[in-house]
């Protein structure tokens, strides 16, 4: 189970090793997971973030809940359903737990099947990952050929590179790709307030990476694609209805209306296990996460002697309201980018998926 590009992974012992994202990019701080209490905390104080990460944790989460109570798969239950509401929005946080359930609820050794299984979650992300990123990759190179472009600029929106799905990532990957295939590709990062996921953790994978990028204040997306300097974008997703309407992080709506409205192509790469099946109207069925107004009002970063820590930026006593997602409706995106291949945002070719 690890890899170069993994924010999680098992030590020698069988804890829970993930790399801690609240640091970055300032700081490199692992934490180590022993319990299933510590897998939900990680979960809900974002230690982890990033749908398919806040999975695969979910998975490993309920291996160490039987490690913690043996066969006990009564306790174990009890104990992943805290797991799995840890956060509200994020569909892969209930599938994979869901899917470590059922297993255990088969079992006969229910240890050994509970790490098999997480394992095999968080190794299939990565196949899935890898094929978003040729499916998607695909396309930068067909607008490129549409448009005679010798360098695409790219719009992201948050991070949904390797550190919020092991690997690649989805929105990220088939820039990846076309960094492998020699594509000269600009990204285009959102700060995405009000964590800065853009602006911290995309920015610090693409540096990585050797990719060109610039990251731009979340409200000149709009102004970028009204210049002609935007060719396409894409993004991730944390759920999707059976109808085509994708919740992810706030911001994502203004950015889809603005490429909509300029006649830029709008992508959400996304895993299949994003779908929710069971939801349509994404406005009224998709529970939007409420998160601390502290992350309005506080920002991290290291000062001009290059210490790491907290900054308040708002005056004491002002409220702030933290919406965590936003919805796009169907009709703003382009096409949904999936290890099952392009899929159009609407009911009838998602329905195809389980049909």
């Amino acid at each position: 189970m690890q890899g170069k590009y993994r924010p999680i992974w098992l030590n020698d012992n069988g804890d829970l090793e993930v790399l801690d994202q609240r640091y970055l990019p300032h700081e490199t701080k692992i934490r180590k997971l022993t319990t299933g209490a510590e897998a939900t905390e990680a979960i809900s104080n974002m230690t982890v973030r990033g749908a398919g990460v806040i999975g695969n944790v979910a998975a490993m989460g309920v291996y160490l809940l039987a490690r913690e109570f043996g066969d006990d798969k009564a306790r174990i239950k009890d104990e992943a359903l805290k797991i799995r509401s840890s956060r509200p929005t994020a569909v892969n946080l209930m599938w994979a737990v869901d899917r470590m359930l059922d297993i255990i609820e088969k079992s006969d050794n229910v240890l050994s099947d509970a790490k098999a299984e997480a394992i095999a979650i968080c190794d299939e992300d990565v196949k899935r990952s890898e094929t978003i990123g040729k499916v998607g990759c695909d396309i930068i190179e067909k607008i490129m050929q549409e448009k005679n472009l010798k360098k695409i600029n790219i719009l992201t929106h948050c991070n949904a590179g390797w550190l919020a799905i092991i690997d690649s990532g989805t929105a990220l990957a088939p820039i990846y790709e076309a960094k492998r295939r020699g594509i000269d590709v600009h990204v285009w990062v959102d700060e995405t307030r009000p964590r800065n996921q853009g602006a911290n953790l995309t920015s610090w994978e693409l540096l990585d990476a050797g990719i060109d990028h610039t990251i731009i204040a979340d409200n000149t997306g709009g102004h970028l694609m009204q210049h002609n300097m935007v060719d396409m974008a894409i993004t991730g997703a944390d759920r999707v209805t059976r109808c085509g309407d994708v919740a992810n992080k706030i911001g994502t709506y203004l950015k889809a209306l603005a490429a909509n409205d300029n006649s830029v192509p709008f992508y959400v790469a996304l895993p299949l296990s994003t779908f929710d099946f069971e939801s349509c109207n994404g406005m009224k069925e998709i529970d939007i996460e409420m998160r601390s107004e502290d992350e309005i009002h506080i920002m991290r970063g290291i000062d001009s002697e290059g210490k790491p820590g907290e900054l308040r930026i708002t005056p004491e006593g002002a409220k702030g309201a933290n919406y965590g997602f936003d919805v796009t409706p169907a009709r703003l995106i382009t096409g949904l980018i999936t290890e099952a291949g392009l899929i159009e945002a609407d009911e009838k070719a998602i329905k195809e998926l389980i049909c």
